[in-house]
């Protein structure tokens, strides 16, 4: 029996949803158009062609890693963020639209020298210099294999040349100021871990949690900011929805001025930010 393409969608998208997978309909059209070797964005033009027994099989594989609640990015080997593809694996965290919140509000303050602690697959740090093509920076991972693919993607979107890589302990192997200051650490609480999705599993645990309470890079990366910063420096963090006014104290304990809390495009406490006076 043939299949075309769109019989492969149904099939692999009723697969997906038997396993409890909410987003079965979009993940089987990114696993197909993958199969194909096609773009996302022009897979309706294939829908009416046939679907090979390679193929689908090749297909049920990928969704099978799916249904064991693989990330799409790792199966994909990338993950789309602010209009750009980075590639993504189990070494880093897993970029997220949440995150894009920070690319906003970091290209609404100037800055020429840029400091990114925790980079992972170095989105932040590279979109941003990505848009601000006259900016400089330096992005910080303690994981070398987080600043393998970093580097990676600093190469595919031309900025490596103004991005220079560290393995630093926060600010440890840092010197100099900067305009500003960004991060999303680790900030999932100990005690939060066994609730996550099980998606989460899959990305590197140091990444997510501190093992603790949540707050300790915060601690670390707001007591020593006023020294890394530049006059009228911004300092940039993401945040758990719960965390803004403990990391806002943190801020003003560390005598940043301008503190505020962002939400996110859901409503939701996304950052905070602060500025050296």
């Amino acid at each position: 029996m043939s299949l075309t393409v769109q019989d492969g969608i149904v099939y692999i998208t009723d697969y997906l949803r038997r396993d409890g997978i909410d987003s079965a309909a979009l993940d089987a059209r990114l696993i197909v158009a993958k199969v194909l070797d096609v773009d996302k964005s022009r897979l309706t033009l294939h829908l009416r062609e046939e679907l090979t027994e390679d193929q689908l099989e090749s297909a049920y594989v990928l969704a099978s890693e799916r249904s064991d609640h693989t990330p799409m990015s790792h199966i994909l080997g990338y993950r789309e963020f602010y209009g750009r593809r980075f590639t993504v694996t189990a070494d880093v965290l897993d970029p997220r639209p949440e995150t894009e919140t920070l690319i906003v509000e970091a290209l609404s303050k100037p800055f020429s020298e840029l400091l990114d602690l925790g980079t992972g697959s170095g989105a932040i740090a590279i979109t941003l210099l990505a848009e601000r093509p006259t900016a400089m920076g330096i992005a910080t991972d303690l994981s070398t294999r987080a600043l393998e693919v970093a580097t990676t993607n600093a190469e595919t979107h031309g900025i490596l040349p103004r991005l220079h890589f560290e393995v630093s302990d926060w600010y440890a192997a840092i010197g100099g100021t900067f305009d500003l200051i960004v991060s999303n650490p680790p900030y999932i609480a100990l005690d939060e871990m066994p609730s996550l999705a099980p998606e989460l599993s899959y990305e590197p645990r140091m990444a997510l949690t501190d093992e603790a309470d949540g707050l300790t890079a915060y601690r670390k990366i707001t007591a020593r900011a006023p020294e890394h910063l530049a006059p009228k420096g911004w300092l940039m963090v993401e945040i758990g929805w719960q965390q803004g006014p403990e990391v806002a104290a943190l801020f003003e304990d560390a005598g940043l001025t301008n503190v505020a809390i962002k939400p996110d495009l859901d409503g939701r406490d996304r950052m905070v930010i602060g500025q050296k006076a």
